[in-house]
């Protein structure tokens, strides 16, 4: 069982246009209403390829009420955990030509109890084995380190945690170590590590450092340049020919769904990341942030190299 947890979801509602004018009205093509939020977003990606999956969410007023809905539309099993305020609701503007512009709300406060109602939740819901997933911002309320709570108490249930956050979550995450699997993407690594990272040796170099304090792997996305995973003693890396997005919202947290529904199927790390990517390239030809199905997946279109060559830019995967 795969067992994602979203402390801070949201409807996300992204608008088509044509071009952004600033400070003019802008109509919309189309309009897509999906429910958001990182972990949720895995869970989704997850369901679409008959993945086991529970998406564990704090929930509140009206907009909470939607997302348990139009969640109920996937085959996502949602353990909802009611709080007080309103869930938030995020804007993304999507342009012909790619760009993406997204507006996130803050979402609700949520205090100890609220947050000690949602570790409940989790620990209720895995066993020994499972994989629970910590994604996305912590609500305002929270303290940096309630991953590295997450990360004992899932432990403690002979479970693991692989973790996508950044800011300070990540930092004390990173710090505190036990984690399975982290992933950060190139700029979130460079900010854990307070330098830039220029070439592809940069960025191994890097997730060593947080290997180093506990960490199993990291799995650093480069956006457009494809993936980087890394190991205490090897890297990949895995990309394919460029593509014109749809939209790129939440394709890293279809990325981390891809490599997680490999990992569940028995594959090596290889294959893992080479699933990843395939699955995070099919999502950016979508809208919104909706997810791909196994026929949108073309695994061969990835190319995989082992231990690439450290002086690459990494613009130039």
């Amino acid at each position: 069982m795969i067992v994602t947890l979203t402390p801070n979801p949201s409807v996300d509602r992204a608008y088509d246009v044509e071009a952004v004018a600033r400070g003019g009205v802008n109509r919309a093509g189309a309009v897509h209403v999906h429910p958001g939020g990182k972990g949720i977003n895995v869970s989704r990606a997850l369901a679409a390829h008959t993945v086991p999956t529970v998406a564990v969410l704090p929930v509140g007023g009206a907009d909470g009420d939607l997302l348990v809905a139009l969640l109920g539309a996937t085959d996502v099993t949602v353990r909802a955990v009611p709080v007080p305020g309103d869930t938030r609701s995020n804007i993304t503007l999507q342009e012909s030509d790619g760009t993406t512009t997204k507006i996130n709300a803050p979402g609700p406060v949520l205090d100890a109890d609220g947050g000690a109602r949602l570790l409940a939740a989790v620990v209720s819901a895995v066993g020994p084995g499972d994989t629970v997933v910590g994604a996305g911002s912590l609500p305002r309320g929270l303290a940096p380190d309630f991953y590295v709570t997450l990360a004992d108490a899932v432990r403690e249930r002979g479970a693991r945690l692989v973790l996508d956050t950044s800011g300070a979550p990540l930092a004390s995450a990173a710090r505190a170590g036990g984690i399975a699997l982290a992933k950060p993407n190139d700029d979130e690594l460079a900010e854990l590590v307070g330098r830039e990272l220029a070439t592809v040796g940069d960025v191994v170099e890097a997730a060593r450092e947080i290997l180093a304090r506990g960490t199993d792997a990291l799995l650093v996305s480069l956006g457009a340049h494809g993936a980087l995973l890394v190991t205490a003693d090897r890297s990949w890396w895995a990309g394919g020919p460029p593509l014109l997005p749809a939209s790129t919202v939440g394709a890293g947290d279809t990325t981390l769904a891809g490599y997680l529904a490999a990992e569940h199927a028995g594959g090596d790390p290889a294959t893992c990341l080479r699933t990843a990517v395939a699955w995070g390239r099919a999502a950016v030809l979508l809208p919104g942030t909706a997810v791909p199905g196994p026929d949108l997946v073309d695994v061969d279109a990835v190319t995989l190299t082992p231990d690439p060559a450290p002086t690459t830019p990494v613009k130039e995967m």
